[in-house]
């Protein structure tokens, strides 16, 4: 009888559990069409998406490495002087585009 119980209420959590997550799991997916969709929209308009996209992760990464904890034997300074020049190649493509 007590194993009876158990296993009850164990089922009903596990449904409870089930029932609650079905609405958020559809939001999420409905949530990424959304976003799928205004990312091609943006595309569209937007001229070299990707070069862009690259100078935004390139300046993410220089912060990151400006707030480093250390030097790292001056690989990190290294690091930052080869993505201030892949930040320089791609404004200078999309400055090439422009001509």
């Amino acid at each position: 009888m007590r194993l009876m119980r158990t296993a009850c209420a164990v089922l009903t959590a596990v449904a409870l559990t089930c029932a609650l997550s079905l609405p958020t799991a559809a939001q999420d997916k409905d949530a990424v069409k959304v976003q799928h969709f205004q990312g091609e929209r943006h595309e569209q308009m937007e001229r070299h998406p990707e070069i862009r996209a690259a100078i935004h992760h390139l300046q993410e990464a220089k912060r990151n490495l400006e707030h480093a904890a250390h030097d790292f034997g001056g690989h990190r300074v290294a690091a930052l002087h080869h993505v201030d020049e892949a930040l320089e190649e791609c404004n200078r493509a999309l400055e090439f585009d422009k001509k």
